[in-house]
């Protein structure tokens, strides 16, 4: 199959399948992620109470940790979800927001990291860097840096953990051990809309779901994304809006728009 036949083949198992996508994720995009989840074809859960959490990482077919509005209960829900998934093998996405912004942030990335290798670390430039060196100069969860200026670090994240990393970006980088493409796909109004970066994240997982090669599930996925964010784009007229088309483009996306639009340099 050609690259655009094997983005659209797995989006259509996503929506024949339905994955369940499990999310410890921040209160500012729980709603986001969840309507992109279900308009992709997946279905999401939001659970992050230490009690069930184990269940629910039994029943799922993803898992999502985002760091993006932490305490010390949902660390702790972190970590031990992070030891079901990793027991029955289910894909980890980790998103490191504001990394390198404090130190309990800093911190308790690292700690999950070391803790269990995950499949897919996703993040933007400042993120990504604040892993390998603490003065990556993050200013709260926006980057400083373009995403290229964190390649070599992602490198290094990928070969240390066994992962891939995701450094999105006006051009977003997927790294491996032994591979790396960029994709172009995207608009300049995405970063405008909270919550996206996330929302990155949490569609990583539903194609890791679907997909067991995980470098190809991430390049897929932000394909998918960057898209979706150009088909809004198209019909926006600011952020707002973008976000009510972005959701109506993940709904209808088509095997036309991949094989159009698609943007994908090794």
């Amino acid at each position: 199959m050609t690259r655009e036949e094997q983005v659209w083949a797995d989006v259509e198992q996503i929506r024949a399948q339905a994955p369940l996508i499990h999310n410890i994720t921040n209160y500012v995009v729980m709603n986001n992620t969840a309507n992109a989840l279900l308009s992709l074809g997946a279905s999401p859960v939001m659970a992050h109470a230490e009690e069930e959490i184990e269940e629910m990482v039994g029943i799922a077919s993803a898992l999502v940790i985002n760091i993006g509005t932490l305490s010390v209960p949902w660390i702790q829900a972190m970590q031990k979800a992070q030891r079901a998934a990793a027991a029955k093998g289910t894909p980890i996405v980790i998103d490191p927001v504001g990394a390198g912004a404090t130190a309990l942030r800093t911190r308790t990335v690292h700690e999950l990291l070391s803790a269990v290798s995950p499949t897919v670390v996703r993040g933007n430039a400042s993120e990504i860097m604040a892993l390998q060196q603490a003065d990556a100069g993050a200013k709260g969860v926006d980057s400083q840096h373009g995403s290229e200026a964190a390649t070599e670090i992602a490198q290094r994240v990928a070969d240390q953990y066994d992962c891939v990393v995701c450094v999105s970006g006006e051009v977003d980088y997927v790294i491996s051990a032994d591979r790396k493409v960029r994709v172009r796909n995207g608009h300049a109004l995405m970063p405008r809309v909270t919550g996206l970066g996330c929302t990155a994240s949490s569609l990583i997982g539903a194609f890791c779901a679907v997909n067991p090669n995980a470098f190809e599930a991430v390049m897929h996925a932000m394909v998918v994304m960057g898209i979706a964010g150009e088909l809004a784009a198209a019909k926006a007229q600011g952020p707002g809006t973008l976000q009510l088309y972005f959701l109506d483009a993940l709904h209808n996306l088509s095997a036309a728009d991949i094989r159009q639009r698609i943007q994908i340099e090794s």
